[in-house]
């Protein structure tokens, strides 16, 4: 006979009470600077093309007008920009997502995002938005700043801009056979060194932002050359070791953004991953005008994990998804 889950929460009271107090923070913060709440569908026909991330499908009854085929919204991203390109001006969304096969500590496949955009700022200026949030409502110290050259120079011992594919290979052994790592690509041998060797480091090092990802990890984020590098304008900010969001100065070229949509589809048959149908409307929105603007998307899981000094997820969601 299956076994039936626990019917009681895995959060305690005190933290599903300490989650109701932090999404009154946040509306409260939008609030005071003129920033307009919105809602956009949790089941869209469009998925994401980012190799890094997988989407749960959905197979909804066809209707007027309607789909045959949809998927749970990884972020809500997407629709957003079409209501930034609508006019909407500053907004923001506390929305509930969905990530196929993410789980552990730090992950749960459905986890609750507070995304929100800026028309006329740029990352710096959005940066010093988030470190008033995050810092407002944990207390803690003004983030620093370090660029994600720095970061690898610092804690892994190896220039990520500079150093040769054999090079980051070779540092990778530590971890994997030479084996297993011949089917890596340059980026892949980076993030195993950011997860192995930096984030443990950042841990140590207080509230950080780092930004100036190389040109390959720029996803949504625009490009420019800095300091003879192309480098993007995304940032992402770690407390005690813990990534909290991920932000970008946005790319508003809809034709560039259609090519880098064309290279993840590419990416992703490499890697023997599925193609992903790539979002027309979205593309659309940006053709016609999308302003000048950059956004972040932000865990409130991982947030309320670090007010509550907890190391678990399930410490702070009512349901995971082995009690859901």
């Amino acid at each position: 006979m299956k076994a039936t889950p626990p019917w009681q929460p895995s959060a305690s009271l005190a933290a599903l009470e300490s989650r109701a107090r932090q999404l009154a923070w946040v509306r409260g913060f939008f609030a005071q600077r003129g920033v307009m709440e919105v809602e956009t569908p949790v089941l869209g026909r469009y998925g994401v093309t980012d190799i890094n991330i997988d989407c749960i499908p959905a197979s909804p009854t066809p209707v007027a007008g309607g789909f045959a085929k949809a998927w749970l919204q990884t972020s809500p991203e997407y629709h957003m920009k079409r209501l930034l390109a609508a006019g909407s001006g500053p907004i923001y969304q506390v929305a509930r997502v969905f990530r196929n096969g993410e789980s552990g500590r730090r992950h749960n496949p459905e986890f609750s995002l507070l995304e929100w955009y800026r028309p006329g700022f740029t990352d710096s200026d959005l940066m010093a938005e988030v470190s008033d949030l995050v810092c407002g409502w944990l207390g803690c110290a003004a983030p620093r700043t370090m660029r994600y050259r720095e970061v690898f120079l610092c804690f892994a011992g190896i220039d990520p801009f500079l150093a040769s594919d054999s090079e980051l290979s070779a540092r990778c052994e530590q971890w994997m056979e030479p084996a297993q790592l011949r089917a890596f690509t340059r980026d892949d041998y980076l993030d195993l060194l950011m997860s192995c060797l930096v984030e443990p480091a950042l841990a140590e090092a207080g509230p950080v932002f780092v930004t100036g990802y190389p040109e390959s990890q720029a996803a949504l984020a625009r490009v420019s050359e800095q300091g003879g590098l192309r480098q993007a304008h995304r940032f992402e900010l770690y407390v005690r070791g813990v990534e909290l969001c991920n932000g970008y100065w946005e790319l508003t070229d809809g034709d560039e953004q259609q090519q880098r949509f064309a290279a993840d589809n590419q990416a992703r048959r490499s890697a023997g991953k599925p193609e992903m149908p790539v979002d027309q409307a979205f593309l659309a929105a940006l053709n016609a005008g999308v302003p000048d603007c950059s956004g972040v998307a932000l865990g409130l899981d991982r947030l309320l994990m670090l007010k509550l000094g907890l190391d678990d997820i399930a410490g702070v969601i009512g349901f995971p998804a082995d009690r859901a």
